[in-house]
């Protein structure tokens, strides 16, 4: 079997001349054309997969056709301040649940001002949540 391969003929500053293999390795050129129409909201869909998959709708839909699927890898970066300052307040509000689980589980009365740390605590934990969720928008689109 015979086998050919390209060269160029190159001269080098010296006034040398080599011969220089062609590089082969070139990416295919995308030749073909499929034409697809789809609705707005499909789109829109489409279009939304494409930005989180980092990618052009384009490659997104060839790499959806080829393989199936498309792998997108999300890497989750929260700021060390705000899962500390998330930490502490859930240490916080956890000790406070706890001196009022104890008070209830050791006969204690249930009074007024009772009912009020507990909805205190309970009224802490929500808004810690909500700020959790807040955070958790601003870094990945939410609201």
């Amino acid at each position: 079997m015979l086998r050919f391969t390209a060269f160029t003929l190159r001269r080098t500053a010296s006034g040398k001349e080599t011969m220089r293999r062609k590089n082969t390795n070139k990416a295919p050129v995308k030749s073909r054309h499929i034409d697809l129409r789809v609705d707005q909201v499909t789109y829109d869909k489409v279009e939304r997969a494409a930005q989180v998959a980092n990618l052009s709708v384009s490659e997104y839909i060839r790499q959806m056709l080829v393989k199936g699927k498309v792998i997108v890898k999300v890497e989750q970066i929260m700021d060390p301040v705000d899962i500390k300052r998330a930490l502490a307040n859930l240490g916080h509000i956890g000790s406070n649940i706890n001196q009022i689980a104890r008070y209830y589980n050791g006969g204690g009365a249930r009074s007024t001002e009772m009912f009020n740390r507990t909805m205190d605590a309970l009224s802490d934990l929500y808004d810690l949540k909500k700020e959790i969720q807040r955070l958790g928008g601003e870094r990945y689109g939410g609201t």
